[in-house]
């Protein structure tokens, strides 16, 4: 039970777990503002161009209610199933949106950090150059010999 206990343990407090936790926090209260962005904002604007009762009231009816002998109506209710289909396209709309936004800031932060990086880069390189410039050259073994050579035949002579 305690080797349970402890491998349950382990499990809850791995980063992927609370990770999933906050974003399941997050997502339903981001359901909850999207849900009224729709309900209280875009749907009033909407029922101006299907009518006061909007989609919801959208339906079918199978067989009428008869309340005398309690019998509830029986119909298709299409325009919430309509209603649905239009929160979907908004929060995916949103969504995109933000995901899109975030990806932009990402893009622009990389490419700062790369132009930095490049600057950084040509200033080492010009730095390296200036030291080289500033160092006396060292002759070379070979032009040392050449010049021997062109000494002693000129003694030669």
């Amino acid at each position: 039970m305690k080797k349970f206990l402890g491998d349950f343990k382990k499990f809850i407090t791995r980063g992927n777990v609370l990770d999933l936790a906050v974003a399941v926090i997050i997502g339903g209260a981001f359901a909850k503002i999207i849900g009224s962005l729709v309900k209280d904002i875009l749907m009033p604007v909407i029922s101006l161009v299907v009518g006061e009762k909007g989609f919801e009231n959208y339906k079918y009816v199978i067989s009428p209610a008869d309340e005398v002998n309690g019998i509830a109506e029986n119909a298709i209710t299409y325009g919430v199933f309509i209603q649905n289909i239009i929160d979907f396209l908004i929060i995916a709309f949103v969504i995109f949106i933000i995901i899109r936004s975030i990806m932009r800031i990402s893009e622009r932060m990389n490419a700062k950090k790369l132009e930095a990086e490049r600057l950084q880069k040509e200033e080492e390189e010009k730095i390296k150059a200036e030291k080289a410039a500033l160092e006396p050259v060292q002759p070379k073994v070979e032009d040392l010999l050449q010049d021997i050579k062109v000494l002693l035949e000129k003694n030669l002579k």
